[in-house]
């Protein structure tokens, strides 16, 4: 059956898309025009009520408030000709009132039905207000911690970003009815974002195609066969050539390829920003090649209300193609229910901040935290502490924890750490408070002395650092990953005291702490963590729960490092412990040659800080009898991959099991690891499991030369670890 055949098909069998079509046929050009304009609800309020009513406004996004929406859609169904609902968009990215972790400290969760509870919970929120679609999840592969969008990114590696995105999706839409708390999703950003130049927002990326189908659009191709209900095009040009007027990516492979049949929405004014790009020479040609593309709806710019009809008098566009669009976002509408009842969902007002919601959030805080270092095992807390020092500018910093992409969060709902400690009522444990440092930019050392008079009179210090949630995110791209402000040196003074320090990092992205590392004895990576991140770290710092996260992304040594992930290249000169000579060890006046040196940094080696899928216990688990079910394989079977993993420690918890494989020779060369599966299991002090794998031909399959993807006989190595310097592994052979 060929495409047009499925697409026949398809639409036949679809009642929503039969709807679609019928309603289609009633719309006159300035209907349909309409229907693929999304207009900002805080700029357009004055004007918004008439453009309802004269049909011309298919979506609204940026407004949350109840009595509007509501006032909207009762525009939109009883004084519109046609009666046509309206999709109310809105960034819900990491919860709605309740927040959850940022995206990225979600996937070090690496628990994917805590990830989907998170969207369906948010989802719940958003409709109580009348949000029908979120322009969530963000599957952007990113290895560039410069890049402020990457604290709304899974990480960078495709098969745990596709694995996150396709739990966000399931959450968002369930059975992808609004009456039953659902929202539509939205896979974002179409394409290569993360690949951004320099870690430059909005910038250009270049790359070839067959990286871009192994990396960059793995996990659209999931979202899109998950039946993601719409696209948005990426802010960056590929290869030259802006997204949103990328025939490339959006006419042949998403549409054409892929058989995608949802709807394409642009980024904020993405369409008109292709004149800054050099594209386009007006908004009329923008216009032109945006719907020449396949964009179907255009956010907050009004190029296509505006040159459209004009476009398709000059016979530069059909009619057919405005009429494709419509249908799509008409079917979209249909799916999700909107015509029988597009108001806000007010049954489900009561379960917005409800204690289920704050327990789920709390739960995913706790989950997303990775211990990065716990000298002579100063965590948890011991009993024998009887006073705290809490310092530090994120230690009660109620908005900034709730971290980016935060619009309905209210900070008066968030829960901090310092309150959290104070609220925990122990007559034996004196809380010495003294933040230091005002906020995380603060440059000047006026609170230093209150800070280290508190620590010198306490047991522990709670050092608590990071960024402020403003300096991550969209257009928050950062040259130097050092703590900001005066926060490094505050703790210079702090570690003179003597006294053993804890570091935590409530942080939007990767931080370098290689020179903070000799000063501490203990860190916890706590990210942004949302609204009930206090709670959450002082259950992790007291051992209530015990740490389980893992790092969904490399920790670099240094900026200068960037790009640095575990899915690297060989090259013909691979370094490893033994080849490579530090700086400081070259002999003074040494010849110049190149023989015997490989691919590293003379003052910062070749290892990361800390590599990805990191993250200790207060337990320990140890990796045994590592096994295959057969040595060979065929295309055709299928082999499993075994190992026992024991909980050697004394406390109850949770381990991320984690298969990598490397394909050793094949006709274009292939990563030294690739991340291919993971399982979070819970073990009790002293209990062991099997934890099985799966391979098949699927899982090791590649684009080739050629840009087939295909599975080449050859010998593979088989990791199953605790991270990916995991060392020991077994070897299989595919046959043909």
């Amino acid at each position: 059956m060929n495409s047009d055949q499925e697409n026949k098909a398809f639409h036949e069998k679809d009642l929503a898309w039969n709807k679609a079509d019928a309603l289609l046929a009633l719309m006159s050009l300035s209907e349909k025009l309409g229907q693929l304009q999304q207009l900002d609800g805080g700029i357009s309020k004055k004007a918004l009520p008439q453009l309802i009513e004269e049909g011309k406004v298919g979506s609204v996004l940026n407004e949350a408030n109840p009595m509007l929406i509501a006032q909207y859609q009762k525009i939109a169904l009883e004084k519109s000709r046609l009666g046509i609902p309206l999709l109310i968009g809105r960034d819900v990215i990491h919860g709605f009132r309740t927040l959850f972790p940022i995206p990225l400290a979600q996937s070090a969760s690496w628990n994917l039905d805590l990830v989907e509870l998170g969207t369906r919970i948010a989802a719940k929120e958003a409709t109580a207000v009348g949000i029908n679609w979120t322009f969530a999840p963000m599957i952007d592969i990113s290895r560039d911690p410069r890049w402020g969008r990457v604290a709304e990114s899974p990480g960078e590696d495709p098969f745990l970003t596709t694995q996150m995105g396709l739990a966000m999706i399931k959450g968002f839409q369930g059975k992808q009815q609004y009456k039953d708390g659902n929202i539509a999703a939205c896979a974002k950003h179409f394409a290569a974002y993360g690949l951004a130049e320099g870690g430059r927002d909005y910038n250009s990326a270049n790359v070839g195609e067959r990286q871009l189908r192994e990396i960059y659009l793995r996990p659209f191709l999931a979202a899109a066969e998950e039946e993601v209900m719409s696209f948005m095009t990426s802010f960056n040009e590929i290869n030259d050539i802006p997204a949103s007027g990328n025939q490339f990516l959006l006419k042949e492979i998403l549409r054409k390829e892929w058989n995608y049949q949802g709807m394409v929405v642009s980024d904020w004014e993405s369409i008109t920003e292709m004149i800054a790009h050099g594209y386009c020479k007006d908004k009329k040609e923008a216009a032109f090649k945006a719907m020449r593309a396949g964009v179907d709806m255009e956010m907050a710019s009004t190029s296509y209300n505006e040159y459209l009809e004009n476009l398709i008098k000059e016979k530069k566009i059909e009619l057919s193609q405005i009429e494709v669009a419509v249908r799509r976002i008409l079917y979209m509408k249909f799916k999700l229910g909107l015509f029988e009842n597009p108001y806000p969902r007010t049954k489900n007002t009561d379960s917005i901040l409800s204690n289920p919601h704050l327990e789920a959030a709390k739960q995913a805080a706790m989950e997303s935290m990775v211990l990065l270092k716990n000298k002579n095992a100063l965590l948890p807390i011991s009993d024998e502490v009887k006073s705290l020092a809490i310092i530090g500018p994120l230690a009660d910093a109620p908005h900034d924890q709730m971290g980016t992409w935060a619009f309905d969060g209210q900070k008066a709902d968030s829960q901090t750490p310092l309150k959290a400690f104070q609220q925990m009522g122990s007559k034996d444990l004196e809380i010495n408070y003294a933040p230091g440092l005002k906020i995380s930019r603060t440059k000047d050392h006026d609170g230093f002395g209150a800070a280290i008079e508190a620590a010198e009179k306490s047991d522990l210090v709670l050092y608590f650092v990071g960024e402020e949630s403003i300096l991550s995110g969209e257009a928050h791209c950062r040259a130097h990953l050092n703590l900001p402000g005066a926060q490094e040196a505050l703790l210079e003074e702090l570690s003179k005291t003597g006294k053993r320090i804890v570091l935590i990092v409530m942080a939007g992205r990767p931080l370098i702490l290689t020179d903070l590392l000799p000063q501490v004895d203990a860190v916890l990576y706590a990210w942004h963590g949302g609204t009930m991140a206090g709670p959450a770290i002082v259950d992790v710092l007291t051992g209530k729960e015990n740490p389980s996260g893992k790092l969904p992304i490399t920790f670099p040594r240094a900026v200068g490092q960037i790009p640095m992930y575990h899915a690297k290249k060989n090259t013909g000169r691979p370094a490893t412990e033994g080849n490579w000579v530090p700086m400081d060890k070259i002999p003074v006046e040494a010849g110049q040659t190149s023989l015997g040196n490989t691919s590293h940094y003379l003052d910062e080696g070749f290892r990361p800080l800390f590599p990805f899928g990191y993250g200790m216990s207060y337990s320990s688990f140890a990796y045994n009898n590592l096994k295959v079910s057969e040595a060979k394989m065929t295309v055709a079977s299928t082999i499993s991959v075994e190992v026992e993993v024991s909980n050697t420690g004394k406390k109850d918890g949770k381990e991320v099991v984690q298969l990598y494989v490397q394909d050793l020779f094949g006709s274009v060369t292939r990563p030294v690891k690739e991340l291919k599966g993971f399982q979070k299991i819970f073990l009790k002090a002293g209990e062991k499991q099997i934890v099985p794998f799966e391979i098949s031909s699927k899982t090791l399959e590649f684009y080739d030369a050629d840009l087939n993807l295909t599975t080449e006989p050859g010998a593979f190595k088989l990791w199953i670890g605790s991270d990916s310097n995991s060392s020991e592994f077994v070897s299989i052979e595919l046959t043909e």
